[in-house]
């Protein structure tokens, strides 16, 4: 029998242009029910959609509230999920894997930058080494490159970093906030799965950034705050 895991790497291969992975973004179990009921393959939770679910700030969720929130979404569907793990909450890497894996997630984000400053690429990849150590192939691992989030546009940044990353072990790399348009500089220059983030109700579309050089797409917390804008206007109707 196939696992989630097996299911979820092989959902990356033999990606073609214009057809990326596309992983919706639950911030809870209702929400993750809707997206697996609507035929999606496969989840990525959002860090920041998780917090504001949970009534905090991006990035100030606790471990605790952030992997109890993460098993409820894992165990409301059949289908595998990953959980953006921020920086891993300063947890040793042995103890970040067993953790996520006692969630039921498969995969796991895992950014490199704190507090706004990027972290030392070198020794971020030893870090994602010892993850990838622990975790064996029982965990997908996506590791966010944060360059173009912190400002630093050169394409040949991301490209350093990723080479670092996959080296070390991980599955995917995620150039977050990189342009559409440098998309294939990066696609060109990097080994392995790219992950590309979409924004919902605007362009470029999931297909337009498959065809650009991502694998696969995630949304962030933009179904998050659709849903949001969605209640908002039940509510000014009810009170109008």
């Amino acid at each position: 029998m196939t696992t989630r895991i097996e299911t979820f790497r092989a959902l990356h291969r033999g990606r073609l242009p214009g057809d990326p992975l596309v992983l919706p973004g639950p911030w809870d179990a209702a929400s993750a029910r809707v997206f697996a009921a609507a035929g999606f393959p496969a989840l990525a939770t959002p860090s920041a959609g998780v917090a504001a679910a949970l009534g905090y700030e991006d990035g100030r969720t606790p471990a605790d509230e952030m992997f109890a929130a993460v098993a409820r979404i894992a165990r409301s569907v059949d289908v595998p999920v990953s959980a953006d793990l921020e920086g891993g909450y300063g947890l040793a890497p042995k103890e970040l894997v067993e953790r996520l894996l006692e969630t039921g997630a498969v995969g796991c984000n895992l950014e490199d930058s704190e507090g706004g400053v990027l972290k030392d690429p070198r020794r971020h990849a030893e870090w994602l080494a010892e993850v990838r150590a622990a975790a064996g192939d029982r965990l997908f691992v996506n590791a966010r490159i944060d360059t173009f989030l912190h400002g630093a546009d050169d394409p040949d940044q991301a490209v350093g970093r990723a080479a670092l990353y996959v080296a070390a072990g991980a599955d995917c790399v995620y150039p977050i906030l990189a342009p559409a348009g440098v998309l294939p500089l990066l696609r060109a220059g990097i080994e392995g799965p790219v992950n590309a983030l979409a924004r919902y109700g605007e362009g470029p579309s999931p297909a337009e950034l498959g065809e650009a050089g991502a694998t696969r797409v995630t949304f962030g917390p933009g179904l998050l705050h659709a849903a949001s804008d969605a209640v908002r206007q039940a509510a000014a109707r009810i009170r109008g």
